[in-house]
């Protein structure tokens, strides 16, 4: 394989690489606010249950849906921001990836031919020592 072949590949590797940890990375955020949604979700309702046990905490329920909602709707607004991140990385990982294959396929063709051209020079030195020894056999054979 050539240097630059290496080379090529070797940035390649390194860029799908990356954009695997940054892939990594994005979906725990988005993992932890899938979470955090789901914990203000829960929180919510054990409130709403606190508040038909408890008539002073059903009076102070609008004030707490309404912060509720806010706190909720931020977290959804940025785990579609991460959703939308994340759907980039993987498209950007892809491309990386068919081009990572495409520099391997080029070094394994490249190689193949190198490989191919030797097999020939080999096999021409090989026809040429078999001329030399029909020769000399067929010159042994005239002085016999």
């Amino acid at each position: 394989m050539t240097k630059w072949a290496k080379s090529l590949i070797r940035l390649s590797t390194y860029e799908v690489e990356t954009l695997q940890k940054r892939l990594a990375e994005v979906v725990t955020r988005r993992t932890h606010y899938e979470m955090k949604i789901a914990t203000l979700d829960a929180e919510f309702e054990l409130e709403c249950a606190k508040a038909a046990a408890d008539a002073a905490i059903a009076h102070m329920l609008p004030a707490y849906k309404h912060g509720f909602k806010l706190r909720r709707d931020t977290a959804v607004t940025d785990l579609d921001m991460i959703v939308n991140e994340e759907d980039g990385i993987r498209d950007q990982l892809s491309v990386a990836f068919e081009e990572l294959k495409k520099f391997e396929h080029v070094a394994e063709v490249t190689q193949l031919k190198r490989i191919a051209a030797q097999k020939r020079v080999e096999d021409a030195a090989l026809d040429e020592a078999a001329l030399r020894i029909t020769a000399n056999n067929a010159k042994a054979q005239r002085r016999a």
